[in-house]
């Protein structure tokens, strides 16, 4: 199983890149960041100091969207940080949610994200592609390469996600939801004559090793918030009528609404309608032997990769935990 981390784009950047680097060292393989441009600092910008400072990471947005950026901009983003790195990016997308919504905008229709897949990964791989009735292409781009990861939890983006995506970005780690996730996107992709093993699946979570599980889930009870935000748009589109697990929708029912000024912050004010236990079952919490556990069985359903959210009070010591205890035993 690979390693990755996320990283909020707050300021300084300076703060980012090391703690990008530290990352490295422990032994993560990628580096992921929220891409949401009112709320945080521009993520390309800081992804080009990230790759100078490194070595080997992959760097991505985990999620950038087709609404914010012009699809030729968002591949040549890509294109010339691969030109200049040595082809150590990926593109994790989706719809669209803070970047859009803080916009007064809703998010991206699916449609609009399948499209946009193709577009960023052809150009990016010096493919040619038809956009606005053109036919497109970067000359300068040789030997280009991008893998374009797609995040999803409703029935419609789960199978476009078996269509087009490279690989499947799931922002929760209960075991149970993740083997249903997983299981629709491959009959996706067996519908769409694809390999349904070749598609990668990375889920993403805050994790928090320690002993003190009260405070770890006041520090990552805005997690629950944040995939209910998702949720809820499910829910207005089909009802509770099973379209995705019970389990990932019946906790939303207190939900009162959603403030993008404290988006994926630890305290959020808007989060309290979250119970422990879908703390508990979304994030990864407590003790080093919980997180071998809970890593174990997602291994076991074919996660190719855990990418942990580091949006809590013990970063650097998360950090160190998993590179020195985690990483190596899984």
């Amino acid at each position: 199983m690979d390693f990755g981390v996320v990283f909020q784009c707050d300021p300084p950047a300076s703060t980012v890149v090391q703690l990008a680097r530290q990352a490295e060292d422990a032994g993560f393989g990628y580096v992921w960041t929220f891409d949401s441009h009112l709320l945080w600092q521009e993520p390309f910008v800081i992804y080009s100091q990230i790759l100078a400072a490194t070595r080997r990471v992959t760097v991505g947005p985990m999620v950038t969207n087709p609404g914010t950026r012009d699809w030729t901009v968002i591949a040549s983003q890509f294109a010339t940080l691969n030109e200049m790195f040595g082809n150590r990016t990926i593109c994790g997308i989706g719809r669209g949610d803070s970047a859009l919504r803080t916009l007064g905008a809703k998010p991206g229709t699916i449609a609009e994200m399948k499209q946009c897949v193709e577009v960023v990964r052809s150009l990016a791989r010096g493919e040619t592609v038809e956009y606005r009735g053109q036919q497109l292409k970067f000359a300068w781009v040789e030997d280009g390469a991008l893998d374009v990861w797609v995040a999803a939890y409703g029935p419609r983006a789960l199978a476009a996600t078996g269509e087009v995506g490279d690989g499947y970005i799931l922002q929760l780690a209960d075991p149970d939801i993740a083997a249903w996730m997983i299981g629709a996107v491959r009959r996706s992709a067996e519908q769409a004559g694809r390999d349904p093993m070749a598609i990668k699946f990375c889920v993403a979570a805050p994790a928090y090793v320690g002993d003190d599980l009260d405070h770890q889930r006041e520090q990552t009870r805005w997690f629950g918030g944040m995939v209910g935000n998702h949720v809820a748009d499910i829910v207005a589109r089909y009802g509770a009528s099973g379209a995705v697990p019970r389990a990932l929708t019946d906790y939303i029912e207190g939900r009162k609404g959603y403030d993008y000024a404290e988006h994926g912050r630890a305290g959020n004010t808007h989060t309290a309608f979250v119970p422990d236990e879908v703390v508990d079952r979304f994030c990864i919490l407590g003790p080093v032997e919980n997180h071998l556990t809970r890593l174990a069985e997602l291994k076991e359903l074919g996660v190719d990769q855990f990418a942990l959210y580091l949006q809590h009070d013990a970063k650097e010591q998360t950090l160190t935990s998993y590179g020195k205890d985690i990483i190596p035993n899984v």
